[in-house]
């Protein structure tokens, strides 16, 4: 007796896999513009990066109240953290005359997540506009951590043993138990919104590569998203990471 498979491929889309060498890191670290003055989110991540020009590891994000530091595509850690540090430093004197301070936490404890500003880009603005209400609600911030992989067929075997310490890692990093000003009862109230989008949250159980590219094509082909890059699991293979060359497992949380 031979069993159905779990996805029919009818939509599929192709996801080229970029080998990258093995255990290659890279970090993203999303930071909140907080107004010295008022504690409250600032819309001001235009005017920071025109201050610092083009700098590799120095990004916007989303909204106008984050900013994000980029580690390089690195072989350790320290490496990673290096690169984050030096950018940080080369930050604060661009901020500290706007009298904006740079603030680490899933979210913030009393910003309106209806009044925050999208980026100026197409693709946040389709984003936005596709996702509606919840789309609007996405006021969090996260720490994503790239892996490399050198081999396709090691990625989905990954993230399945991933799935074994998510929770772990989940409670060491949760930091943001208010929303819009209120307590909300929960350590990581980010991961309870974040999960509201339908591309978010805990991943989709997945066998092989091409249950992925049949995912991918299904979730393309009824509108849900334009490219891979839109599905965000909490742990996912990003064959299309943006900062970091090649194929890699990534995964989000926050920091304290």
């Amino acid at each position: 007796m031979t069993t159905a498979p779990r996805f029919r491929h009818h939509h599929r889309q192709e996801l080229s896999f970029a080998s990258s060498p093995r255990s290659g890191v890279g970090i993203e670290w999303e930071l909140q513009l907080l107004d010295r003055d008022s504690l409250d989110l600032r819309q001001c991540a235009a005017e920071i990066l025109g201050a610092v020009g083009q700098d590799p590891n120095i990004h916007g994000e989303m909204m106008l109240n984050t900013i994000e530091l980029v580690s390089g595509a690195r072989h350790t850690i320290a490496e990673c953290v290096e690169d984050i540090a030096f950018a940080y430093d080369r930050l604060l004197p661009v901020v500290d005359p706007l009298r904006v301070d740079l603030v680490s936490a899933g979210t913030h404890p009393f910003a309106d997540p209806l009044v925050q500003r999208v980026t100026d880009a197409e693709r946040y603005s389709r984003l936005v506009d596709r996702t509606r209400l919840w789309g609007h609600q996405m006021l969090i911030f996260g720490t994503h951590v790239h892996v490399g992989l050198e081999d396709r067929d090691k990625a989905l075997p990954i993230l399945k043993a991933l799935l074994t310490r998510t929770a772990h890692l989940q409670c060491l990093s949760a930091s943001s138990p208010f929303w819009a000003g209120e307590a909300t009862g929960y350590a990581d109230n980010r991961a309870m919104m974040f999960q509201q989008l339908p591309t978010a949250g805990a991943p989709h159980q997945l066998d092989t590569w091409a249950d992925l590219e049949a995912y991918a094509g299904d979730m393309i082909h009824t509108g849900v998203i334009e490219e891979f890059s839109e599905v965000r699991w909490d742990v996912r293979p990003s064959p299309q990471a943006r900062h970091h060359r090649g194929t890699r497992l990534r995964r989000r949380h926050q920091p304290h």
